[in-house]
């Protein structure tokens, strides 16, 4: 459900709608079998508890009367002198406020925490990642028509922004785009193990690979493609520059990692890359002429985002240790906002969801969370270089959090619960699958073969026959 449900209603921004998913995902994660939980599986989680701890720690500062170590926010003091009554003073600019703005982050840790245990067990880490990959399929089909037959509504409110561009159930573009992206690039991981799986073991002669999927392709290859053009299609739409090209880079990433022992050493290698990237420029051709066009007009980026950075950067020097609270940046933001920045518009987030981060919580549970991070792509970098069988859960799981990470760091998508939930819970079923000891990941289903174990008989039989031949 957290890897299908979260989008549905508009992005999940509201309150309301963020604390039902915490109370989804807690009971969740009640329910959830540890039977198959392992000694690296604990350690992960115990890194996830260590996590938490810090940023509890924070929150508590942050909140309380009475500060354990945290300086109270010297701001308080100039408004009590401006108003002439002393006020009680806190850690946080604004009173309360790391309290209501908790859901995000609780829904995120729940998310995690759940896919780390679901995924100890490969055959439903597997479904998770189809799961995910068809409820983005079906959101692309539904934005696209949606954008076609009724562009002044999104469900049942009316549009007020981003006339002219696919958003599906999301309210941002941007999000939309690297929500589309990620399950793009899930449909690209499937889709290249239905076709690895058609192919005869062994090296890939690529001058064949026409022939055998001309003689052998089944459904699900031509399914799999198929969606995955849906997605890409819908992604495009959304006529979002960063969204496309990181998610454009990352789907390059993915292949050429997937497809690694097989692609030719040397200056080959070289040649495939520029194929790779000459691919996804015809695509932005054919798919994204809109986006083009913005590129030409606007450039890369956004006027007055820099300065922005810049801006959060002075309100980080200020609040180094604690930050200025949770939730608090619309609030600061207005006393650091650069004379270079124009005066129109509303800047409520800082487009760098890390930098903005640090500015709320401090440098030091930012050094936290980036090890945290750190720690999350080596440890799927590492799964990715095993066995190509066992490599669709975590391949999967690093290129779409290769994507919310890139993209955050211009943008806000992780700060939006409909796309940061699913990215926490395909994290989650990823590392639980990389940290598994080879057998267990070997080890069928109850139901019958794994996937890999299907690819390989295929694979065999394609062998038989082209021999015979």
């Amino acid at each position: 459900m957290a890897l299908a449900a979260p989008p549905l209603l508009f992005g999940s921004r509201d309150a309301t709608t963020i604390a039902a998913w915490c109370a989804i995902l807690g009971v969740g994660l009640i329910c959830a079998p540890v039977k198959r939980l392992r000694k690296n599986h604990l350690l992960l989680l115990a890194g996830l508890f260590f996590v938490v701890l810090c940023f509890s720690f924070v929150l508590h500062e942050q909140l309380s009367d009475r500060p354990w170590i945290a300086p109270f926010n010297p701001i308080w003091d100039k408004a009590s002198e401006a108003l002439g009554k002393p006020l009680a003073p806190s850690v946080s600019v604004v009173r309360g406020e790391p309290f209501f703005a908790l859901g995000l982050p609780l829904a995120n840790f729940l998310a995690l925490a759940l896919g780390l245990i679901v995924g100890s067990d490969s055959d439903r880490a597997r479904r998770g990642v189809k799961v995910m990959a068809w409820a983005g399929a079906g959101y692309a089909l539904s934005g696209i028509f949606g954008l076609l037959l009724d562009p002044l509504h999104i469900l049942w409110r009316d549009k007020t922004a981003y006339i002219g561009s696919l958003t599906s159930t999301f309210i941002n573009r941007n999000t939309a785009a690297a929500y589309f992206g990620s399950c793009s690039v899930v449909w690209l991981v499937l889709l290249m193990a239905a076709v690895r799986s058609r192919l005869p073991r062994g090296k890939v002669l690529w001058k064949r690979v026409p022939h055998n999927l001309l003689a052998h392709a089944g459904k699900d290859v031509l399914i799999r493609f198929a969606m995955m053009f849906v997605c890409l299609s819908a992604m495009f739409m959304t006529n979002s520059r960063g969204g496309v090209l990181i998610s454009l880079a990352v789907l390059i990433v993915a292949f050429l990692a997937y497809f690694r022992r097989d692609l030719p050493g040397g200056p080959g290698i070289v040649g495939v890359f520029i194929g790779c990237v000459a691919g996804g420029l015809v695509l932005m051709q054919v798919l994204g002429g809109n986006i083009g066009r913005r590129l030409d007009l606007q450039g890369l980026s956004d006027e007055g985002r820099l300065s922005v950075y810049r801006s959060t950067l002075k309100i980080i020097a200020d609040n180094p240790w604690f930050g200025t609270g949770l939730g608090t940046f619309a609030q600061v933001f207005p006393a650091y906002r650069s004379d270079d920045i124009s005066m129109w518009g509303v800047w409520n987030v800082a487009h760098n969801t890390h930098l903005e981060f640090a500015s709320e919580m401090g440098i030091p549970l930012t050094i936290v969370a980036g090890l945290a991070w750190t720690v999350t792509f080596v440890v799927l970098a590492v799964a990715v270089r095993g066995r190509r069988r066992h490599m669709v859960v975590p391949l999967s799981a690093f290129g779409v959090s290769l994507i919310a990470f890139l993209h955050s760091s211009i943008d806000f998508p992780l700060q939006l619960a409909g796309y940061s939930i699913v990215v926490f819970a395909l994290i989650g079923l990823g590392l639980s699958q990389g940290v598994l000891r080879r057998e267990e990941r070997s080890r069928p289903a109850a139901g019958g073969m794994a996937e890999g174990e299907r690819g390989t008989l295929v694979s065999n039989r394609s062998s038989i026959s082209i021999n015979s031949n």
